[in-house]
Formats: C-alpha cells, sequence, structure tokens
C-alpha cells in the first residue's frame, strides 16, 4: 500500500472533521492538472488550474466527499483540425471507507463484485483517482471547433470553412477513355 503525501495538492486532511457521523466540512482548492486527464483527442493540458469545491461529510462507514470540479480542456476539432477549447464541469460523490470498513467489505464482497471501494489512509484521502473518473467521462468523444464545421476537402485538404464553395471537377472512370479523346483533339487545334 503506498502511503500519501499530504503535501500533495490533491491529498485532502479530514482530520478536522473527526468520526462523527453529521459532521461536515468544506474547501476550495485550485490545483495545476495532473498528467493524462483525458484522452489523445481532448485534454485537460498538465498544469493548467482545475477549481475544486468540495464538501466532507463524516459518515458511519467513513467520509463522503462530494464537489464539483471546473477547468478547461484543450485538443484538434476532428473535423477541421483547428484549435478546440472546452469549458469542463463535473460533478462526483464517492465514499472513503475507514480501513476497518474496508476490510470488512472486502471479506463480504464476492469475486462477481465489481465494487472498488476507496479507503481512507488514515486521515488522508486522495481525490486525483475521483477526479479523472469525473473529468474524462463528460469530455466530447468527437469534438468539433462548431457545430456545423464542414472540415476538410477529401481531395487536396482545403480548410472548407474559408472557401464554401470549394469543389472539383470528379469525373465518373467510366468516361476516361472519352475524356482522353477530347484533350487529344484538343491538342491538334
Amino acid at each position: 500500500m503506498s502511503r500519501l503525501d499530504p503535501r500533495s495538492p490533491l491529498v485532502f486532511d479530514t482530520r478536522e472533521l473527526g468520526r462523527r457521523p453529521g459532521s461536515m466540512h468544506a474547501e476550495q482548492r485550485v490545483v495545476d492538472a495532473p498528467e493524462d486527464l483525458g484522452t489523445d483527442v481532448i485534454a485537460v493540458a498538465p498544469d493548467t488550474p482545475v477549481t475544486i469545491d468540495v464538501r466532507y461529510e463524516s459518515v458511519l462507514e467513513g467520509v463522503l466527499v462530494t464537489g464539483t470540479i471546473t477547468t478547461t480542456a484543450t485538443g484538434a476539432c476532428v473535423r477541421c483540425l483547428d484549435p478546440v477549447t472546452l469549458p469542463v464541469e463535473a460533478t462526483f460523490q464517492e465514499l472513503f471507507a475507514y480501513a476497518e470498513r474496508a476490510a470488512r467489505h472486502e471479506q463480504v464482497a464476492t469475486d462477481d463484485e465489481d465494487d472498488d471501494v476507496r479507503e481512507l489512509e488514515g486521515d488522508l484521502l486522495d481525490l486525483e483517482p475521483v477526479l479523472r473518473d469525473a473529468v474524462v467521462p463528460t469530455l466530447p468523444f468527437q469534438p468539433v471547433c462548431r457545430d456545423d464545421c464542414p472540415g476538410l476537402c477529401s481531395e487536396c485538404g482545403a480548410h472548407l470553412a474559408d472557401d464554401p464553395d470549394h469543389h472539383h471537377e470528379v469525373l465518373d472512370p467510366r468516361w476516361s477513355a472519352l475524356q482522353a479523346l477530347t484533350s487529344n483533339e484538343e491538342k491538334r487545334n
């Protein structure tokens, strides 16, 4: 089991909350985004400010953490490859179980259950995996710079938004032999 670093910006200390069910504490923290917060197409760049509004509530099983994450994601439009910047707002609610409660849950859980119980390490909890689980699903699978983005020309790669009348003369390949005859005729004249 890894030990959490209390100086890490995404590690929160719940000591002042105590173990009295019903006690609450709220705080806001602005942290730098961790690495790999997104997909290959769109992501929250490392060191981008991430605002976390969080509320801790002591419950019988552990600490219930509820919060909102706001930040900005950047990427590329999948149609025209222009840069895309999107605001991100994600909410989460996660139970961090006390060590003795988590051990009891593991004894009761069956092999086919996929319950992943997050556990407090002493009085510390790590929000990085929760941040990742909340933010990544909110990012668009195929980001676009605007809903009606026409993309790029499939023939030459021209940016279609710059020239809406852009087109190429496409000759049916079955007529190509006739095209060659007319080309030869024009060359003779």
